[in-house]
C-alpha cells in the first residue's frame, strides 16, 4: 500500500497544505473538501484507492492547515478559492484529473472544470450540489443573508459555526455509533482559531455566487458530458437526494447511488464509496 505524504505548495501568498498518496504515474483524482472540514475527511478513502490512483487532497484557503493571508489582505470568496486551487493544480503540473467534489468543493471544482474542461476525466460528487433542487429548508438563514447582507442577517448565520452545529453536520443521518468524534472535534478546533469565524461568514455570503453560477455549471455538464458519479448520503439535512438525481438532467448516463448516510457519508461509508469509485473509474478511464 502506498504511504500518504503530507506536503505544502506555495501558490502566491498562500501555502497550500495537501495530502497525497498513490503511484506518481497513476491517473489523478483531485479531492476537494467542504465546510467546515479539511482534507482530513479523506483520510480513510485515499488509502483505499491508492493502489490504482494518485490521490491529491488540498486544504482550501481558510480551512485546515493551509496558510493564507488574513482578512483584508486576502478575499475569502469562492472565486478566490478556485483561483488558488487552479494555481495549485498548475504548480503540481496536473494535466488530467478526475474531480471528487464534496459540499464547498463542488462549486470550487466546477469553476476549475469550466475553465479547463479538457483536463477533467470524470466528476464524482458526494453531497456536492449544483442544482436548486438540492437545497433543504436548513438553508433559510443563509438565503436571507444572501438576499439582504445586513449585519443582523450575517449574525444569524453564525449559529452554523458553533460546536453543536458542526457536530450535527457530522452525526445527523448517520447510523448510530458509527461516526468517530475525531473529525468534528478537529473541525471545531479549526473554527476556534483567530478570525476563523469571520472568514467563514464571508464565505457564507460568497456562496450566493455559486447559486448564480448553477446555470453555467449545468451548461458545462450538458456541453462536455464528463462521466458523472453521484454517491450521496440520502439522509443529508442540507443537500437533498433530488440534488444528486438532478445531474441526470444534463448528463443522462450519470450514475446515482444513495447511501444510508448523512452529510459526511465518508465517515461511515468510505468502503462503499471506494467500491463505487473503483467500478465507475474502472469503466470510464483507461486501465492504469
Amino acid at each position: 500500500m502506498s504511504a500518504t505524504r503530507y506536503r505544502t505548495q506555495k501558490v502566491g501568498d498562500v501555502e497550500v497544505f495537501y495530502r497525497e498518496t498513490g503511484p506518481i504515474d497513476a491517473p489523478v483524482i483531485l479531492l476537494l473538501h467542504g465546510f467546515p472540514t479539511s482534507s482530513h475527511m479523506f483520510r480513510d478513502l485515499m488509502p483505499a484507492l491508492a493502489d490504482r490512483y494518485r490521490l491529491i487532497a488540498p486544504d482550501l484557503p481558510g480551512f485546515g492547515l493551509t496558510k493564507a493571508p488574513p482578512r483584508g489582505a486576502f478575499t475569502y470568496s469562492f472565486d478566490a478559492l478556485a483561483a488558488v486551487i487552479g494555481d495549485f493544480v498548475d504548480a503540481l503540473g496536473l494535466q488530467r484529473y478526475a474531480l471528487y467534489l464534496f459540499d464547498y468543493g463542488a462549486p470550487t471544482g466546477l469553476r476549475l472544470a469550466m475553465k479547463h474542461p479538457e483536463r477533467v476525466t470524470a466528476i464524482m460528487t458526494q453531497n456536492g450540489n449544483a442544482y436548486a433542487e438540492g437545497f433543504s429548508k436548513e438553508w433559510g438563514p443563509w438565503e436571507t443573508y444572501w438576499r439582504q447582507p445586513t449585519p443582523a442577517h450575517r449574525e444569524a448565520t453564525r449559529a452554523s459555526l458553533s460546536d453543536a452545529a458542526i457536530r450535527f453536520q457530522h452525526e445527523h443521518g448517520a447510523p448510530a455509533g458509527r461516526v468517530s468524534p475525531d473529525g468534528f472535534m478537529l473541525d471545531t478546533f479549526y473554527m476556534q482559531r483567530p478570525d476563523a469565524d469571520e472568514i467563514q461568514l464571508d464565505l457564507i455570503l460568497s456562496y450566493r455566487t455559486n447559486v448564480a453560477l448553477y446555470p453555467d455549471f449545468q451548461s458545462y455538464l450538458r456541453t462536455h458530458r464528463p462521466p458523472v458519479l453521484a454517491v450521496w448520503g440520502r439522509n443529508d439535512a442540507f443537500f437533498l437526494p433530488p440534488g444528486a438525481e438532478a445531474y441526470r438532467r444534463d448528463v443522462p448516463d450519470a450514475e446515482i447511488h444513495l447511501l444510508d448516510a448523512g452529510h459526511f457519508a465518508l465517515e461511515t461509508h468510505h468502503h462503499e464509496i471506494a467500491a463505487h469509485i473503483r467500478d465507475f473509474l474502472g469503466r470510464k478511464l483507461a486501465t492504469p
